[in-house]
């Protein structure tokens, strides 16, 4: 019993001893590698991308006073429809007390003189109707006293223009009246009433009382990678995403390209700006964010083959075509000429034919 527990030992460790080395050869001999085969398919391509910005309206007006003073009535807040003409506010005026010193002078002397023209201008008329003095004479007495009213009645006028910003002869179209200069939407109203504000000089750009924008023209403002630029011509069309609004996606058309780079963490930008074609205008608000999608270039009907299956060398493309299968597959490298990708196809344009079996990806 002894002797046969020994020599199952022996034969287990001959066993164990045997199926480690067939292991160690059959892993040491190489392998036969079989691979996918691919065949060349007939398409269409196109190689787009995107561009990020965000939706402007083009014409985009700060309004601003005529006149410096304090805001005493604001008419409209963001979100209204205004037209060219509607008053935005009114501004009480606060006058400097050297110009209302000396506008107060003016009408005081003006008095004076009317005063004046008219004790002259009474004291000719009994002269003239007791034909002492010429007609010429009495009517010269009556011109100056006319101008003497009239020359008081524009010191008053003046005098009210400083202290109220108002004139009598013309109220309605008073510098005190802020009007909006274009129809449009109100997208903002920076000021409230008792504000200060200045008018527009050239020292100074004057506070804005409003922000008013035609909201029925809008642009896509956006950028595009220099290595793209040159791939976008005016008159290009692209598609625009909302964020904000999923469903609608407008068109738009490029009618800007900058002719300069700005650069931004390393890379430089091209600014672009599309204008927007859209039926209900009054979906979009100013300052969406948006998306653009333009297609770059595109070929329809063509030879194509999958890019993973291609060997890019410097600048030009290779393949491995199937030149046997039996008893292992036999691969010769092909130069062929490639025209578009986007990234996942690439285009035929010679050097291989459709019923060429290329290799792909290894199977084993």
């Amino acid at each position: 019993m002894k002797r046969f527990f020994k020599i199952l030992m022996w034969c287990i460790v001959a066993a164990v001893f045997i199926g480690s080395f067939v292991y160690l050869y059959l892993n040491s001999q190489d392998k036969e590698e079989v691979y996918d085969l691919v065949s060349p398919s007939t398409g269409d391509i196109e190689r787009s991308t995107v561009l990020t910005g965000k939706i402007e309206p083009r014409d985009e007006i700060d309004i601003k006073p005529q006149i410096s003073g304090i805001i005493s009535e604001i008419n409209v807040e963001a979100g209204d429809m205004v037209k060219e003409g509607d008053i935005i506010a009114k501004i009480k005026v606060v006058p400097e007390a050297s110009s209302l010193s000396s506008a107060q002078n003016r009408v005081d002397v003006a008095q004076i003189s009317l005063d004046d023209a008219r004790r002259q201008h009474e004291r000719n008329t009994l002269l003239y109707e007791k034909k002492v003095i010429s007609r010429e004479d009495y009517e010269a007495t009556e011109i100056a006293y006319e101008k003497a009213v009239r020359e008081l009645e524009g010191a008053q006028d003046a005098y009210r223009i400083v202290k109220e910003g108002v004139s009598s002869l013309n109220a309605s179209e008073s510098n005190t009246l802020v009007r909006s200069t274009i129809t449009g939407l109100v997208l903002d109203v920076p000021v409230k009433v008792g504000t200060s504000v200045i008018q527009a000089n050239t020292f100074n750009d004057g506070t804005t009382i409003a922000t008013v924008a035609d909201m029925t023209n809008l642009i896509f403002k956006g950028t595009v990678d220099e290595t793209e630029v040159g791939l976008l011509s005016l008159g290009k069309q692209m598609e625009i995403t909302i964020g904000a609004l999923p469903d609608l996606h407008p068109v738009a058309e490029i009618e800007y390209i900058s002719p300069k780079g700005n650069e931004s963490n390393g890379a430089n930008t091209f600014d672009i700006k599309a204008a927007i074609h859209v039926d209900e205008a009054t979906a979009l608000r100013a300052g969406y964010s948006a998306n653009a999608k333009v297609v770059l270039n595109e070929a329809r009907g063509i030879m194509l083959v999958p890019e993973s299956v291609v060997e890019f060398v410097g600048d030009s493309t290779y393949v491995y075509l199937l030149t046997d299968s039996l008893p292992s597959q036999a691969f010769e490298r092909r130069a062929f000429e490639a025209g578009t990708s986007d990234g996942i196809n690439i285009e035929v344009k010679s050097g291989i034919d459709n019923t060429a079996r290329l290799r792909g990806a290894k199977i084993q």
